[in-house]
């Protein structure tokens, strides 16, 4: 860190508050007045709205923060930041840094974004279930100070390359929508008979004609700890494939390993989820699959294989037409979407003759080879972006991201002060 900066806790510095939620019994508490924040509304971003709004007197109950306030995120999912840019409420999982004249908001609203600062923060955590850290803990969080002319500097220059890092991502995200869109006019042609030698139309059928009775998983709580057999969730079905990372353990007796084992060419489909797009998901067990077992949030498809190919299946499942059935059955206004194995089976699907969904599959999978490729890159691509944003936070903030000539200019302005002497001051405002 710079000779000319100084390193404090953040209570030193500022006043932090940590937000409440007004009673939902007293429905007055809600209107349409003031922004209520919760974590889902916070993702390092500026806050200007909410989906949930308190009205006059549920915010003459809550903690109201002034504008430019720094909202960090700190039960669950830690370090999570939003400045607000208007009057808000927000509630318990989230510790607020209020505004000082002598510390620039978003220098404030950065530093919390940085790999530092989210590691104090975990380190800090007191559960070893849900992460958590109180006021007192958020409090002792060091924060380094720079002259105030400097913050300016060093918040500009961040926004500078933010802005053409944010612009390569914008394109990087484009080609992702367009490659989903060449994606479904694959299958579209495909499941129309575009993609066969002959070229005719499929016969249209109840996916259960082609599959044996869909079976639900296990209800059986699981635990990461390696005893046991393994056990896929919703987090292991990937896009077509088994994604075997974080997995979780059960002990089974034999009759229920009988019942639930997987053989390959099953399909695992998702059956609820508050995320509709997610309910109906798929994944193709392979042979590496075949010595792990579901849980009960999963459907196992079984394919007849001398009526369908099950690979047909997986791509046929994901296709446009497929996805709204699925997603015009499992729609809820509950919050959790779901399809049943009723709803599984009724659902419509095109068959060719095996010859032709054999020919169909070598197809789209020659077609969408290059399209995965290109997915991967950007996915790659996207990765460094997000790794050199945070390359960029950490220079700033060790007092290396502006140039000598930055620095010089800085020194220069008639208002520059040292830290040291800037946080006395502050200190002196806090005392007074």
């Amino acid at each position: 860190m710079k000779e000319d900066w100084i390193e404090c806790t953040l209570v030193e510095v500022f006043e932090t508050v940590t937000g409440n939620t007004p009673s939902k019994k007293d429905k007055d508490n809600y209107g349409n007045e003031i922004p209520f924040i919760k974590p889902p509304h916070i993702f390092n971003n500026e806050v200007k709205t909410s989906t949930e709004f308190l009205s006059d007197k549920g915010g003459n109950k809550a903690r109201i923060l002034p504008v430019n306030s720094v909202l960090v995120t700190c039960i669950g999912n830690l370090g999570r930041v939003a400045i607000n840019k208007v009057k808000v409420a927000f509630n318990q999982q989230i510790n607020a840094i209020k505004p000082i004249e002598s510390i620039d908001s978003r220098y404030t609203f950065y530093q919390a974004q940085s790999v530092s600062f989210r590691n104090q923060l975990e380190k800090l955590s007191t559960s070893t279930t849900v992460a958590l850290v109180n006021k007192t803990s958020f409090n002792s969080v060091n924060f380094k100070i720079a002259p105030l002319v400097e913050q300016k500097a060093i918040v500009k220059k961040i926004e500078e390359l933010f802005s053409s890092l944010d612009s390569g991502i914008a394109d990087l995200k484009k080609a992702q929508d367009q490659l989903v869109i060449y994606r479904q006019a694959v299958l579209k042609k495909a499941f129309e008979g575009e993609l066969t030698r002959e070229k005719k139309s499929p016969q249209l059928i109840r996916l259960g004609e082609v599959i044996d009775k869909p079976r639900y998983g296990t209800s059986k709580k699981c635990s990461l700890e390696t005893k046991g057999i393994p056990v896929l969730r919703i987090p292991n079905i990937g896009s077509g494939i088994i994604n075997t990372e974080e997995l979780k353990y059960a002990s089974f007796e034999e009759k229920e390993i009988t019942t639930l084992k997987l053989k390959e060419g099953d399909i695992l489909t998702i059956r609820s989820n508050g995320s509709v797009d997610l309910v109906g998901k798929c994944a193709l067990i392979t042979k590496k699959d075949i010595n792990f077992l579901y849980a009960g949030y999963l459907i196992r498809l079984r394919p007849n294989h001398e009526k369908i190919n099950s690979k047909y299946l997986l791509h046929c499942l994901s296709s446009h037409s497929l996805r709204v059935q699925i997603e015009s059955k499992a729609k809820s206004t509950s919050g959790v979407n779901n399809i049943n194995s009723g709803e599984l089976a009724s659902l419509e699907i095109p068959l060719f003759t095996l010859k032709e969904q054999h020919q169909i599959v070598q197809e789209i999978e020659s077609r969408l080879s290059v399209c995965d490729k290109v997915e991967k890159d950007i996915a790659d691509s996207l990765e460094k972006a997000r790794a050199l944003r945070q390359s960029i936070l950490k220079k700033a903030f060790e007092g290396t991201l502006l140039s000598e000539d930055e620095i010089a200019k800085c020194k220069a302005d008639v208002a520059y002060e040292p830290a040291s002497v800037l946080l006395e001051r502050i200190k002196a405002e806090k005392n007074g």
